[in-house]
């Protein structure tokens, strides 16, 4: 699916599709800062997550988002859940990440939907993206102490190389690669959602996260699109 410049494509292998996606981008953004308070934006969601304890993300969320991941040698359970579980344990113990804002943009929105999400430096990712599951050996750090993360047959987003396709993100943690810096001037995300999803309510949540992207970030211009799952 393309929309402008930006393009996000599915693999043939990935065929059925285990979950539809919205992938949405910013240009023009302020130099991203570290953040220092919370956002007025994230301190409603954080509240409501205290008040509503588990159930913030509700147990069936969490059951299908899983089920989008589980898939030959990959569990998604322990240090291999979603990152929006990580987040909503993190919200329970009030150790919230605070990034930046494209960063605190994306965890708000995982956090509030239940869905994981991935957002990039669009000028490290590039603008064309494609979703395909890990291959035997494939791996990549993905914080600044060097950590890797095993990527077979985990649902991958991957940037365009000249040796083809490189994973760069994933429902659980994405690369260093092509995480977002000072510098970064442009970023694309991907949430991931059941395949089951009512589209308008995935649609809603990339509205949202555009519309956070051009408020908080002050993006210049700003777009989403959704991409369903085949038969959908």
């Amino acid at each position: 699916m393309i929309a402008g410049p930006f393009a996000l494509e599915i693999d043939a292998s990935l065929d059925p599709s285990p979950a539809q996606f919205a992938l949405i981008w910013a240009e023009g953004i302020r130099p991203p800062e570290p953040t220092a308070a919370i956002p007025a934006f994230l301190a409603p969601v954080l509240a409501s997550t205290l008040e509503q304890g588990e159930d913030a993300i509700p147990a069936e969320v969490r059951q299908r988002v899983r089920g989008m991941l589980r898939y030959g040698k990959y569990k998604p359970s322990g240090r291999s859940k979603p990152a929006s579980e990580f987040l909503l344990r993190a919200a329970l113990s009030e150790t919230f990440p605070l990034v930046n804002g494209p960063v605190d943009v994306n965890n708000a929105i995982s956090l509030e939907s239940g869905f994981p999400g991935s957002i990039f430096d669009a000028d490290r990712s590039g603008r064309r993206l494609l979703l395909r599951r890990g291959l035997p050996g494939e791996s990549y750090v993905f914080n600044p102490s060097g950590q890797t993360i095993d990527l077979q047959d985990l649902l991958l987003v991957c940037r365009e190389c000249a040796d083809g396709w490189e994973p760069c993100g994933n429902p659980v943690k994405d690369a260093m690669s092509t995480k977002t810096t000072a510098e970064t001037r442009a970023v694309v995300a991907v949430l991931y959602a059941p395949p089951d999803e009512p589209e308008p309510a995935v649609a809603s949540w990339a509205r949202r996260y555009a519309d956070l992207l051009a408020s908080h970030c002050e993006a210049d211009t700003v777009g989403f699109l959704t991409v369903l799952p085949d038969g959908a």
